[in-house]
């Protein structure tokens, strides 16, 4: 997927890194309609949930969506969502996040998107984020439209 925002250099996306808890589930059940909005966007793009999985239901609420999963408490390979980021490339990923633990991938990403839901934002993400969506569903949606990033991101 190739983004091309007004002033910045044209993006070539082919990984979009999504946290679990707080982004696309509240209290460890996935948010309605974000299974299709995967599904759909994961034709054109790796999709990679990357998470601690604090309530133990990442895999579970994921069985039927079309992503990789890599739960960092049980991962050998990565210690945290750097390493992931790292190993993927950061000029082509994409990552989506609420958390503490997601403010350095969405400052270092090539597009750093936070969402603010039920569970809250940090305000650390917040400040590392290129652009913040009020849920998960408006930021997956402007994949589907991306003229939505062009307008917001342009400089």
């Amino acid at each position: 997927m190739f983004l091309n925002i007004p002033g910045k250099e044209n993006i070539s996306v082919s990984n979009v890194i999504l946290d679990f808890n707080g982004t696309i589930a509240i209290d460890g059940k996935l948010i309605q309609g974000v299974a299709e909005k995967i599904n759909n966007l994961s034709e054109q793009l790796n999709i990679i949930i990357v998470t601690a999985d604090t309530n133990g239901t990442a895999e579970s609420e994921l069985a039927d969506v079309n992503c990789k999963v890599i739960n960092l408490s049980k991962s050998k390979e990565y210690g945290n969502k750097m390493d992931v980021l790292t190993a993927l490339g950061k000029g082509h990923t994409i990552c989506v996040g609420n958390g503490f633990n997601d403010h350095s991938v969405l400052k270092e990403s090539v597009l750093g998107i936070a969402v603010m839901q039920e569970e809250g934002v940090s305000t650390k993400a917040l400040m590392s984020s290129d652009i913040v969506f009020k849920s998960i569903i408006d930021a997956l949606s402007c994949f589907e439209a991306p003229n939505r990033l062009k307008a917001t991101l342009r400089s």
